[in-house]
């Protein structure tokens, strides 16, 4: 018996049926004829400073939907389901702005007027918009305005070594994840006006990869030259908090020239380091903890250790109402329980770089026939090591299963086997497939039909008046508690973010560091 089946045999079905998921979904707020809508976030859906399930992202045109913990991925799915609908609402009740459903921006206008976020004048909400100022200035505004999914995972007992252990094999096996539900493989040609690309023409205004998986994930997408100087290691929280304590507080040459302030005093960026703060650096999955107020991600993780993951890398299904449906979040849960359980050697600088390799050619060529992933010091085929990794997530499928009284887990396997065998079924050919076959291969007209489908059908569902009250009710308070925060700062904004991003904040292990009010 493997380590992992004997691991998965005496996992209690106690700690097995606490497995827990949320999500954060992000999408652009786009008008009926493809162009991004540039009016400011609707008050209707209260303040985007504190409301606990409705902020923006990025851009004050792209709304964040947040769910609670759930205990299954249906609950999940209900609850984001309901913010859609109030948020629809909201939207009906403004004009004929829609949800956009494709990771891929719909038609931007010149970068320096996409709208960023704005989040009211008390300090932490002047702090979010500098920091989206600054990563306007890093990166263009264009790329923040790709949006996705994020699938926020835990199970009780797991340890932050074991943590850990999951983050590494998750990066070496995630390839699969967008083999199977990447669904960008192409693009509206403003997105990467003036930049230089290798994405072929296809439509009016449109670009692709014949056999792209998810643009998001590749060249064009969240990537970044600065950070890839910044080698990671996912061996030990202690390995990966020095390695983002230098990447924060080290200046960088590059951020040092745009400066904190412009001439005229207004604020171009938080600090000039490599990384403003640590929600900045990119990656597939994260470590995370839940933070107190004013306090640091880095700081909490150290302190409290690692208390869930949070996978980055799933894009927008513009074919479901939601952009995720149950079946795709019980595969993710059975990916990250085989994360877990599989032995995790250590990663090494050269391993690191060949996984960045491998998700560069699934991302942009993914569903090429034979394409070849470097697995070791092998080279073997993507169907080869993804059909290893699936046949390894049966048994899991089968004691979940078990646990649940029915057949999800396994449906969900079984279809991941079919895409497999098959990606013409895969969400990317599906898209380009649509495209051509009704659009005339255009992705705006592709994904503004769909994206108006998806509004009628979920604006059509019912919604009771309870469930009204209640999300208007938060938007009320979330809008009377952003006053409150901002009647009590009393603090200076430039001391603020002095002391915000101090080094002392980041915290050591088991020593406990202040947390800013």
């Amino acid at each position: 018996m493997s380590g992992f089946d004997q691991r998965l045999r005496e996992l209690p079905d106690s700690r097995l049926g606490a497995m827990s998921r949320g999500v954060e979904k992000e999408s652009l707020r786009a008008l009926p004829d493809g162009s991004l809508a540039a009016t400011p976030h609707p008050a209707a859906l209260g303040s985007a400073l504190t409301h606990p399930h409705i902020t923006t992202d990025f851009s004050e045109s792209q709304l964040e939907f947040v769910t609670g913990v759930h205990p299954s991925a249906q609950a999940c799915v209900d609850e984001l389901t309901q913010i859609h609908q109030f948020s629809y609402r909201a939207l009906r009740e403004l004009g004929d702005e829609m949800l956009w459903v494709s990771s891929m921006p719909c038609g931007l206008p010149t970068d320096e007027t996409i709208p960023i976020g704005r989040y009211g004048s008390s300090n932490v909400g002047r702090a979010k918009s500098v920091y989206r100022m600054g990563l306007g200035h890093r990166y263009g505004r264009r790329m923040q305005t790709i949006s996705g999914i994020h699938y926020n995972w835990s199970m009780p007992g797991v340890t932050t070594d074991e943590y850990f252990g999951l983050i590494r094999n998750f990066r070496r096996e995630s390839f699969l994840l967008l083999y199977l539900y990447g669904a960008s493989p192409a693009l509206c040609s403003s997105f990467v006006a003036g930049r230089e690309h290798e994405l072929q023409p296809i439509g009016s205004g449109s670009l692709h990869m014949p056999h792209g998986t998810s643009l998001r994930m590749g060249r064009l997408g969240y990537q970044s030259d600065a950070q890839s100087t910044l080698s990671v290691s996912y061996n030990s929280l202690e390995s990966y908090a020095a390695s983002l304590q230098v990447a924060l507080t080290k200046p960088y040459a590059a951020y040092e020239k745009v400066g904190i302030r412009n001439p005229g005093g207004d604020y171009n960026q938080l600090a000039t380091s490599l990384l403003q703060i640590e929600n900045e650096f990119y990656g597939t999955i994260r470590p995370k903890r839940v933070i107190f107020p004013g306090e640091r991600p880095l700081h909490a993780l150290r302190e409290r250790g690692v208390e869930y993951v949070e996978v980055r890398c799933m894009d927008l299904d513009p074919f479901v109402p939601v952009g995720i449906d149950s079946p795709t979040m019980r595969f993710l849960d059975m990916f990250l329980l085989h994360c877990l359980l599989a032995d995790s050697p250590p990663d090494t600088p050269e391993e690191i770089a060949a996984l960045a390799r491998n998700q560069q050619r699934v991302a942009a060529r993914g569903r090429e026939p034979g394409l070849r992933l470097e697995r070791g010091d092998a080279a073997v085929t993507l169907t080869e090591w993804g059909g290893d990794i699936l046949a390894a997530l049966a048994p899991v499928a089968l004691r979940l299963d078990g646990l649940h009284r029915g057949t999800g887990y396994r449906d969900a396997l079984a279809a991941a086997n079919a895409t497999l065998r098959n990606p013409d079924t895969a969400p990317s050919a599906r898209v380009l497939a649509a495209m051509a076959r009704d659009f005339d291969s255009s992705y705006l007209a592709f994904t503004r039909a769909q994206s108006l489908q998806t509004r009628n059908a979920l604006l059509a569902l019912p919604f009771g008046d309870d469930v009204q009250a209640r999300f208007a009710a938060e938007s009320k308070a979330s809008v009377e508690e952003q006053k409150r925060i901002e009647a009590n700062d009393s603090l200076p904004f430039e001391i603020y973010r002095q002391q915000y991003l101090s080094p002392e904040r980041l915290g050591v292990p088991g020593k406990r560091s202040p947390a800013l009010a």
